[in-house]
């Protein structure tokens, strides 16, 4: 990498060291269509002079991108100016994505054999149990994020911004949520079945613990993705 470049990469990455440009960052990467202002703010429960000024922020560092479309379906004198859009930037992609937490499924895999020899139960059962109590303690890092009283919406979007700080780049789509990334991708690989058992409690326990979201965890294998997607109990 040249030199410029790896410094332009490494700006970036240190942009996203405080916490409100982070989040901000989180939850455009989470769209899949380019977001307004408004849009973040409303999410985040931040000032919109705040948001855009780290929305902006984000975009010089070339971690965003920045688009204009009128919103409104008006059209001539009085319409209004176009509206200014983020989405994230994929140059910077490799620098900072996809994170691969290979410490986490050691330590849940560790739990499993001590607890199971501590509790005589077998090891898949342990393991069962190890997931859920991670996944729950995820659920508890969207609600807090997302403060008292939130709205589904925002307790959606806090649940996605928790998913991709462990690891999964969550990405809402409609009314589901899919993994973009496996943090656990080349156990996956060779353990199929037992990562994608893991991922599919870790994933139920996150759904049961945020039940206003009424999403439900489901194996929804896929290249190049985490084989579960988060979705409404009454999608086919």
């Amino acid at each position: 990498m040249a030199r410029d470049d790896l410094a332009a990469s490494v700006a970036g990455v240190a942009a996203l060291a405080d916490p409100i440009r982070r989040d901000l960052y989180l939850y455009v990467s989470a769209q899949p269509e380019p977001i307004s202002r408004d849009q973040a703010s409303d999410a985040l429960g931040i000032a919109r002079h705040s948001a855009k000024f780290h929305l902006d922020k984000l975009a010089e560092e070339g971690l965003l991108d920045i688009s204009f479309k009128r919103l409104s379906e008006r059209r001539g004198p009085g319409a209004g100016r176009p509206t200014k859009l983020y989405a994230r930037s994929s140059r910077q992609l490799s620098v900072i994505l996809p994170e691969r937490r290979y410490d986490l499924a050691g330590q849940l895999l560790a739990s499993a054999i001590d607890n199971a020899a501590a509790q005589h139960t077998t090891p898949a059962d342990a393991l069962k149990g190890a997931a859920t109590d991670w996944g729950r303690s995820v659920a508890d890092q969207a609600r807090s994020a997302a403060g008292s009283r939130p709205s589904s919406e925002r307790l959606v979007a806090c649940a996605c911004q928790a998913l991709t700080e462990n690891g999964y780049e969550a990405q809402r789509s409609a009314d589901t949520i899919v993994l973009r990334n496996c943090p656990f991708d080349a156990l996956a690989r060779e353990h199929t079945e037992l990562v994608c058992g893991m991922n599919l409690t870790i994933m139920t326990a996150v759904a049961e613990q945020l039940q206003e979201t009424a999403l439900t965890a489901r194996l929804d294998p896929a290249p190049d993705r985490c084989c579960v997607v988060l979705v409404p109990p009454d999608v086919p």
